[in-house]
């Protein structure tokens, strides 16, 4: 695979062509994705298509008046060490403020390249095209910036910023959430009914493992094919399935592990411990993202978690 220093002046041009027309075709994809929801955004980045469209027409013309009319095929992964871009559709489930820093990222980029490329090549009007091309990618942050001030006032901002924490909440953190309670409140009751029926650690650990383990596969399986995701916007069901059944698991680990402590009465202190941290965080994940009061959230977690427990010490201590 050739580097950039083993180009030629045409093939370097080709390669800018090749890498404005992809950008361009980013930032477009980047509007008709965000335009139902983020519209004031989608207008920018309909602004930054059409400055990258600009910028292939000046190359493309400067390469017709250098080297002819016909353009070869260069891209960016033809060449060794050139970034790779992400696709609009590799962005589709990453949040508006990931796709604004990918957008940034890509115009650094841009500049980089612009100003390697007319350091290697000796015409004037190419070196010149080039640079006012690094200087260009450089002011376009700066006017990305501008476009967002035009396009996008205080309660624009604000709207695009809860539709984006609303997106969040139903893909990431609902999920998990439900994972997280299921493993830690569900598996109290067998790891805790094997550890006093046996005292023995290593019997709590086997049953603490199996029980979590089981639990992230069935609550894994439940979130994926409980919802499809298109009409509740609750995105994909493979990724929801993969954070549900993770947390799951991890719920059901957290106070399985204190057990591999030989000592059983240390290892229940230490269980018992994993256990109030986990409802601790829980309570604090209901009161960041769902606005439920950190009290109430506490009592209610710590009511369940209490029940269970106990079914669990009764039922190992019968």
């Amino acid at each position: 695979m050739p580097r950039l220093s083993d180009l030629s002046e045409a093939e370097i041009l080709a390669l800018a062509i090749a890498s404005e027309e992809e950008d361009g075709h980013i930032y477009a994809d980047f509007a008709e994705m965000l335009r139902e929801n983020y519209p004031d955004s989608a207008a920018i980045f309909d602004e930054m298509a059409a400055e990258e469209s600009q910028h292939r027409h000046a190359l493309i013309d400067l390469f017709v008046q250098r080297f002819g009319q016909h353009i070869p095929l260069v891209r960016r992964q033809d060449v060794q060490g050139f970034p790779v871009r992400k696709t609009a559709w590799a962005m589709k489930n990453r949040g508006i403020e990931a796709i604004r820093s990918l957008a940034a990222d890509m115009e650094r980029q841009s500049a980089c390249f612009y100003r390697e490329a007319a350091a290697r090549t000796s015409d004037a009007e190419i070196r010149r095209l080039l640079g006012d091309l690094a200087e260009e990618e450089d002011r376009h942050q700066r006017h990305a910036r501008f476009l967002e001030a035009e396009h996008l006032d205080a309660s624009g901002r604000q709207r695009e910023e809860d539709h984006s924490r609303r997106e969040f909440v139903l893909r990431v953190v609902q999920p998990g959430l439900v994972g997280l309670m299921d493993g830690s409140v569900s598996t109290l009751a067998p790891v805790f009914a094997a550890a006093f029926a046996t005292k023995n650690p290593h019997d709590a650990v086997l049953v603490g493992l199996a029980a979590s383990l089981g639990a992230g596969i069935s609550m894994g399986l439940a979130e994926g094919l409980a919802d499809d995701g298109k009409l509740s916007g609750r995105g994909a069901p493979l990724i929801r399935g993969l954070i549900c059944g993770a947390m799951t698991f991890a719920g059901g680990i957290g106070h399985t592990l204190p057990f591999l402590v030989p000592d059983f009465h240390l290892a229940f202190a230490v269980a018992i411990g994993a256990v109030l941290i986990e409802l601790l965080l829980i309570s604090w994940i209901r009161w960041r993202y769902q606005d439920t009061p950190f009290g109430s959230a506490l009592v209610q977690v710590l009511l369940g978690g209490a029940l269970v427990f106990a079914t669990g010490v009764v039922i190992g201590s019968s």
